[in-house]
């Protein structure tokens, strides 16, 4: 399936992904793993190193 450029995402049929990125674009607060593990790294050092 991946194979030919096609991909499937149930959380895309649903509108899930939209609402997520929706989210995160109005409130600021990263939805993924990635992207809290960043916000939160980046609040460490904005302390230590005001």
């Amino acid at each position: 399936m991946g194979k030919y450029g096609f991909s499937f995402s149930l959380s895309r049929l649903l509108g899930i992904a939209q609402a997520k990125q929706k989210f995160a674009r109005t409130t600021g607060v990263p939805t993924t793993k990635g992207g809290i593990q960043r916000k939160i790294g980046a609040s460490i050092l904005k302390i230590f190193f005001k």
